[in-house]
């Protein structure tokens, strides 16, 4: 959640009635008077009507009616004095004692509400009808939040007082606080009638045209009010406020600024500052105003959360846990404070205290959208789908426009096997937003496992989305002026948010590793917040490391170009933090996509797709956006993971029936797989199948994937659907892989081989459907690559028939992975380079 300016809501009661007083000849910060018993106070007051000296007289005999409300002589001479008739009563002019006035300032001041008021109604007894006390009255009441009784007394004393311009301001005050806004323009106007030269009720009449949404109209108002007071430091404080809200984010700044200049100790107007500055994405700048705002006021709690705001986006994040725990302690029920420590808890990984912070925020705030939105997110990380997606309905119940619930639920859907209505959820989320290039991103990751599209229609989806986010960066696309000499030492870039623990590595490391610096020097951009121990092993094989979290498109392309980069290579397609708006503005002569994605980018700013001829078979060329170019089968090499172990006896030999498997995230798993399944495992008596990823941690989630296969007649019994991590103990407990399709596994099929386990896969769309056929190729086991569902299901079949040679199998084919092209890492870097040196010639 992005922080807010802080309105300065109300400034005037108490001082504008201290004027007033001031004008009718009470001087409140008088020095106390010496203390008379009431006969000697009764002895003046005789001796004051004596003399003519009436006023005198009466305020003489209402200060021994204040100490002893029913002394007889005193009541009565009071009457007398002021006319026993009611006409006279209402005309006649109430003037209570300014001592006890001051008294009531000091208490309200000092915010003892409850002193301050019965001090005030105990004046009011004495003298029902002053109209400084009653306004009094009604401030200390709307401080108390008693709006209705604080309008109640403003009333009063305008039905005495017509012309009070500073009750009309405090009555605006409270309409406002009433959320009767127009009515408060309504009084403001009127004070200002009174008397034009209101600075405060100009202040004042800005927050209510602010709260109408009458922007321009509230600037002027506080310019109005400048204009008569040039210092006031709160107006220029609410006239950056309404600069933030027009969006005009470095003018609001100047505003805050210029409170500060005029009060350095205004704790507010540096929390304002401190979130203007985090807007435009000043983070360090924005931290030292915050820290400003709590020297002045260590207990200021929107302060603490702001500052933990500005750490959780500098990356600090126990720093940001501690400033959300600080607001906390000052303000338990502060429900934005806990859905900001629950994001900082999502951050440090600890999913199950964040949840819980969420949780506690919406006890707070049941209707919070955002806290709604975050949970969702973190019990999609938890697997808890159903609940996840029901967090998203909530936020979306409340805020239908949600496009980011949109996306999110999307994501869910598409965890859940829902792939329609995830599709669905995808194009919402742009209806709302066709500028967010994100969502767009997630709609075209998921048609790649769209079981029912056609290869065509899915590019069309490609070249819809170059359309929108590629052609209009063309016009900023400049001539290169590298040199052409191919002879020299090539700058290739490699740009990838993955370089940390995470399955690229098996692929890409191998290539790194193997590349001959001689002849090119290596750049990585990446897009990582936080090293892990992987990173620091790509480090090693890098020779210049750009960390690109805090660049934006146009300044990555401009540093990539005076990098002087002559290859930029993108390892991430469509997947998460991916940079193709960098690649969109070709800041490099030569781009090319490899590796993260499994097909084309849809960018026709990238100039080639690396692959080879089973991926991407002759005739296909007209799915990519890119140019397919093809080297040696398989364009990869794996390096197994540490700590696999060793591939163990076939498990059938023990059991005496079959075990199938599958190692894959939900999305791969559609209507047609599991029909195939399902008679592969009718057809093969007793035989089992396991289905294991993170997607299947949640027992609801389980329970819905066994629910469609039931319909294809498969009891839960021959199924073990769960997630174990590390898996190959699970591995080791199976006897035949079977791959997914229209989109074929990935690293769990250079996994299976490696554990002796033989896969079956289906060779279909380009690339995301061969990448299987590629794999079978390298390894030198094509005979296992099926070409349409049936012949899928007979090769399964028949492997599953043949323990014997299944166990041969699961012998020899470790040695036949580590003696194939799939892990040969050096045949396949030199093949790389060579691939680079001629794209670049033909530049």
């Amino acid at each position: 959640m992005h922080p807010e300016p802080r309105a300065c809501i109300e400034y005037i009661h108490i001082n504008h009635l201290v004027a007033f007083g001031n004008q009718a000849g009470i001087f409140v910060t008088m020095p106390r008077p010496r203390k008379l018993s009431i006969d000697q106070t009764l002895s003046l007051a005789k001796k004051a009507t004596s003399q003519g000296k009436k006023v005198r007289a009466i305020q003489l005999y209402q200060s021994i009616l204040r100490l002893k409300p029913q002394h007889p002589i005193a009541k009565h001479a009071l009457l007398k004095l002021q006319g026993n008739s009611p006409q006279n009563q209402e005309t006649q002019a109430a003037t209570p004692s300014p001592e006890n006035i001051n008294e009531i300032i000091i208490l309200y001041k000092s915010g003892k509400l409850i002193e301050a008021e019965h001090a005030c109604r105990k004046e009011l007894h004495v003298n029902p009808r002053s109209v400084t006390l009653l306004a009094i009255l009604g401030s200390i009441l709307r401080k108390q939040n008693r709006t209705e009784e604080a309008l109640s007394k403003f009333n009063q004393a305008l039905q005495l007082k017509p012309d009070f311009a500073e009750a009309y301001n405090n009555r605006g005050n409270a309409l406002r606080q009433l959320g009767r806004q127009q009515e408060a323009l309504d009084s403001f106007d009127k004070a200002l009638q009174l008397k034009p030269d209101f600075a405060e009720a100009y202040n004042n009449r800005g927050l209510a045209l602010r709260e109408l949404g009458r922007m321009q109209e509230a600037l002027d108002s506080y310019d109005k009010a400048l204009q008569f007071n040039p210092r006031y430091t709160e107006t220029h404080n609410n006239r950056g406020i309404t600069l933030w809200d027009m969006g005009r984010l470095e003018k609001a700044c100047d505003s805050f600024s210029r409170a500060l200049q005029l009060n350095p100790e205004y704790a507010e107007a540096y929390n304002n500052r401190g979130n203007t500055l985090q807007k435009l994405g000043r983070s360090n700048d924005a931290l030292d105003s915050y820290d400003k705002a709590l020297q002045i006021n260590p207990r200021y709690t929107e302060a603490h959360n702001n500052q933990g705001l500005a750490l959780h986006e500098l990356g600090r994040m126990q720093e940001a846990l501690d400033s959300f725990d600080k607001a906390l302690q000052l303000k338990p029920d502060f429900a934005e404070a806990h859905n900001n420590r629950g994001l900082a808890l999502r951050e440090l990984g600890q999913l199950e205290k964040s949840l819980d912070s969420f949780d506690n925020a919406l006890q707070f705030d049941p209707q919070c959208v955002n806290t709604c939105y975050n949970r969702g997110n973190v019990l999609r990380k938890l697997g808890r789908l159903q609940e996840a997606l029901d967090s998203f309905d909530k936020a979306l119940q409340l805020k239908p426009d949600l496009a980011e619930a949109h996306n999110n639920r999307g994501l869910v859907l598409q965890d859940m096997i829902r792939l329609e209505e995830a599709e669905a959820a995808y194009r919402r989320a742009l209806e709302l937003k066709p500028d967010r290039e994100l969502y767009f991103s997630n709609l075209l990751f998921l048609l790649n496992y769209a079981p029912d599209h056609s290869a065509e229609d899915i590019f069309a989806e490609y070249r819809a989305y170059d359309k929108r986010f590629g052609m209009p960066h063309r016009d900023q696309w400049r001539p290169h002026t590298r040199s052409r000499d191919p002879q020299r030492r090539l700058r290739i870039g490699y740009v990838s948010p993955d370089f940390s623990i995470h399955s690229t590595r098996f692929f890409l490391e191998p290539l790194l590793a193997q590349h001959n610096h001689d002849r090119f020097e290596i750049v990585a951009y990446a897009e990582v917040r936080k090293d892990d121990a992987m990173t620091k092993r790509y480090r090693g094989y890098i020779d210049h490391w750009v960390r690109t979290n805090e660049l934006s498109d146009d300044e990555l392309s401009e540093r990539i170009r005076a990098d002087g980069i002559d290859i930029l290579v993108d390892l991430a397609g469509h997947t998460g933090k991916n940079r193709l708006g960098v690649f969109a503005r070709k800041p490099a002569p030569v781009s090319v996509s490899w590796l993260g994605y499994g097909y084309t980018t849809g960018l026709t700013a990238i100039d080639y797709f690396l692959t080879d001829a089973a991926t991407v078979p002759p005739d296909s060329e007209h799915l990519f956006s890119e140019t397919p170019w093809r080297i040696d089968t398989p364009a990869f090499a794996y390096r197994p993971a540490d700590g696999m172990g060793e591939v163990g006896p076939l498990p059938a030999l023990q059991r005496g029936y079959i075990t199938f498997g599958t190692l894959t995230r939900a999305v791969r798993i559609n209507h047609r797989t599991i029909r195939v399944w399902s008679e592969i495992l009718k057809r093969v008596n007793n035989s089992r199948l396991v289905i294991n990823s993170t997607n299947f941690r949640d027992p609801t989630a389980q329970e819905a994937l066994a629910g469609r296969f039931a319909l294809e007649g498969i009891g839960a019994e021959r199924l073990l659907i769960g997630f174990n991590s590390p898996p190959w103990d699970l591995l080791r407990s199976i006897d035949i892989t079977l791959d997914c399709f229209p989109h074929n596994s990935g690293t769990t099929l250079f996994e299976s081989l490696y554990m002796g386990i033989p896969f079956i896969t289906l060779a279909g769309r380009p690339s995301v459907g061969r990448l299987g056929s590629s794999i079978l190729q390298g390894a030198g086991h094509p005979e296992w690559i099926a070409h349409s569902e049936e012949e899928y299901a007979d090769k399964a079949v028949a492997l599953a028939g043949d323990p014997a040679a299944l166990a041969s199998i699961r012998d020899g084919l470790r040695d036949d992975v580590r003696h194939s092209s799939i892990m040969d890492e050096k045949a396949f870097a030199r093949n790389v380079e060579h691939a680079y040196l001629q794209m670049f010639e033909q530049w």
